[in-house]
């Protein structure tokens, strides 16, 4: 029997790939499989812009989250943060359905935060009757769907429940994960049917963990929103250590393994990116889970780092050297020590020219690592000091 050798075929790559663009924009329904590991709402203008290319993109979202309108769902309920699951299905909802305006004003509309309880009470037992203005535009069978999963969530409540801002998809989702014995999938799928969700969005894990960082001082902080420097003082000495806790009010170290089919997806994807986003609960967050580490050591595509411009409160005294090694750490730690950096990262792209970041790269480390870097224009003068969504998603798509 004759032996077959694998081949590898490289291609030059020019950037931005107009051919490449227009032949995406024409077909996104054969667009490539580009897969994001983020949370927050950094990723979602760039996600706005990637649906229009394809509709293949994949997004696995950190439901640590402890913070916002999310954090009372999660002590009510024991439940995974849902909030920017939520945020990333719109980001990537189909805009040209007839119909979708109105679902995405439901979804998207929170509640009173100078309003009596009674009064928020009697606004969603509206809602649930189909009798709220914003519900009411909504035809069926969405209404039906809608007020089912509100219902759900009605009859679960606790009494001294705060609906003060809370988010209405919120609620809907996680009526859904209550009427489906807590499992998040059904919902989001659900979800993503009714607003017609161009792409793939999970939780990287449905458990209901939080986050909790060792810091080089020898403290400990748990719980995501008092390490990202937004609700709550930002950290005084750098991390040392993110790890998972099954407690959000002390650490108590979880183990979280991602299911085969997220496994899949990671296997699967035709580009894996690390995106800009607080560096720890955003992005390595969702590596800390056994099994996405040899996930992405399994994908046999390129692997893009892109780092944060400006200072990010969770990266204190870290340069861009670190902020590579750190992340190849984390990526390691679920693979064995002589896994070769090039199974797990290929490429940092950056625009040096226009962008602030809070270091240089060291060409010669990047050399020895065997990491290339691609310095070329990400940020416009209308998006500065931020990336420019379109120049960042072409530069992306051209890669693929």
């Amino acid at each position: 029997m004759p032996s077959h050798t694998p081949l590898r075929i490289t291609r030059s790559v020019q950037l931005p790939d107009r051919v490449r663009l227009s032949r995406y924009l024409r077909v996104p329904e054969l667009g490539p499989r580009i897969l994001f590991f983020s949370g927050g709402t950094a990723l979602n203008a760039t996600s706005r812009v990637i649906k229009r290319y394809t509709h293949n993109s994949i997004h696995l979202v950190t439901p640590f989250d402890s913070g916002g309108s999310s954090a009372k769902l999660r002590q009510a309920f024991s439940m995974p943060s849902i909030g920017d699951l939520r945020s990333r299905l719109i980001a990537l909802a189909d805009e040209n359905i007839t119909g979708l305006p109105e679902v995405y004003q439901l979804f998207t509309y929170r509640f009173p935060d100078d309003q009596p309880a009674s009064e928020l009470l009697a606004l969603l037992d509206l809602m649930i009757r189909g009798k709220e203005p914003l519900v009411a535009a909504i035809s069926n069978p969405m209404r039906r769907l809608i007020r089912t999963q509100l219902g759900y969530f009605r009859e679960s409540m606790p009494d001294d429940f705060d609906l003060r801002g809370a988010s209405t998809g919120n609620l809907i989702l996680a009526g859904g994960y209550l009427n489906n014995h807590k499992h998040l999938d059904p919902i989001i799928f659900l979800f993503s049917k009714l607003v017609n969700v161009l792409g793939t969005v999970r939780a990287v894990v449905n458990d209901d963990l939080h986050l909790a960082a060792e810091l080089e001082d020898g403290s400990c902080v748990t719980s995501q929103h008092r390490l990202t420097g937004k609700e709550v003082a930002p950290l005084q000495s750098p991390v040392s250590r993110l790890f998972l806790s099954r407690r959000a009010d002390k650490p108590l170290a979880a183990k979280a393994e991602i299911r085969k089919k997220n496994r899949r997806l990671i296997q699967q994807a035709e580009l894996i990116c690390y995106p800009p986003g607080s560096f720890y609960t955003s992005l390595v967050a969702n590596l800390l889970p056994t099994g996405v580490g040899s996930a992405i050591t399994g994908a046999d595509c390129p692997k893009v780092f892109i780092p944060n411009l400006g200072q990010d409160p969770e990266q204190i005294g870290m340069t861009l050297d670190s902020s590579v090694l750190t992340l190849l750490d984390y990526l390691r730690a679920d693979n064995k020590d002589t896994c070769p950096n090039g199974k797990l990262l290929n490429f940092v792209l950056i625009d040096s020219k226009r962008g602030k970041y809070p270091s240089s790269l060291s060409a010669p480390l990047m050399q020895e690592l065997g990491i290339r870097v691609i310095d070329t224009r990400l940020i416009s003068k209308q998006s500065e000091p931020y990336y420019d969504a379109e120049l960042l998603a072409s530069t992306l798509l051209s890669l693929t």
